[in-house]
C-alpha cells in the first residue's frame, strides 16, 4: 500500500482535515467574503484598477524610473478608496487570512517530509528565522 492509495492513513486524515477545514464557521465566513467580492463588479474593477496601476508604478520603479509626486497620490488615494469598500476590504482580509492557512498548513507538511517527523513549536520557529529546514542552512 502506497501512502497516496484512497484508503491509506495518509489520504485518510488528509481528507478529514479537508472536511475540519470547510466546517469551520470562520471559513465559511472567509469564503463568502470572497464569493461576495466576486459577484461584485465594481469592487472587483476597483481592485483590478490598483492592482494594475500598482504593479505599473512598482516596473517604472525597479528600472530606475523616479515617481512623480501626483503618481504616488492618485495611486495612494485609489488603494485607499478601494480600502474604505466594504466589499473589497473584506476580500483582501480573506484572501490574506486563506494564504496564511494554505502557508502555514503547507510548512506543517513541508516539515514533516523534511525531518521525517513532526515539526515541534521549537522547528517552526527556527524555520520562521531561517534556521534549520527553513533558509535551507543545514542541507535540507
Amino acid at each position: 500500500m502506497t501512502l497516496l492509495t484512497e484508503t491509506s492513513p495518509v489520504m485518510e486524515k488528509t481528507r478529514e482535515l479537508c472536511a475540519a477545514i470547510a466546517a469551520d464557521g470562520h471559513f465559511a465566513k472567509l469564503q463568502k467574503d470572497v464569493e461576495r467580492f466576486l459577484d461584485d463588479d465594481a469592487a472587483r474593477l476597483m481592485y483590478q484598477t490598483v492592482h494594475e496601476r500598482g504593479e505599473e508604478l512598482h516596473h517604472k520603479q525597479h528600472a530606475g524610473v523616479k515617481l512623480a509626486p501626483t503618481e504616488i497620490r492618485e495611486f495612494e488615494a485609489a488603494r485607499d478608496e478601494l480600502m474604505r469598500n466594504e466589499v473589497a476590504s473584506a476580500f483582501l482580509d480573506a484572501q490574506g487570512e486563506l494564504e496564511s492557512l494554505q502557508r502555514t498548513i503547507g510548512k506543517y507538511v513541508n516539515m514533516t517530509l523534511e525531518l521525517g517527523r513532526v515539526p515541534t513549536d521549537k522547528d517552526i520557529a527556527e524555520a520562521e528565522k531561517g534556521g534549520c529546514c527553513g533558509g535551507g542552512g543545514c542541507g535540507c
